[in-house]
């Protein structure tokens, strides 16, 4: 039980920390709102994310041979 806490507290305060460096550090990055930019922002994430799961594939195919 302690350990899911302890997990709970840890994405609780992670993301404390970035909404306040989103808020006060935000406008130290000027983008201007044009949909290219709303489509990079929303779309990085899931990028990022499609291409460690194909390096960690490949990685895992590797060790299996």
């Amino acid at each position: 039980m302690q350990n899911q806490t302890g997990f709970i507290l840890k994405v609780l305060v992670i993301s404390v920390a970035l909404s306040v460096l989103i808020k006060y550090g935000g406008p130290a990055f000027p983008l201007g709102a044009t949909s290219i930019n709303a489509l990079i922002l929303v779309f990085m994430p899931t990028l990022i994310l499609a291409l460690a799961l194909w390096m960690r594939s490949l990685s895992s195919a590797q060790q299996n041979q």
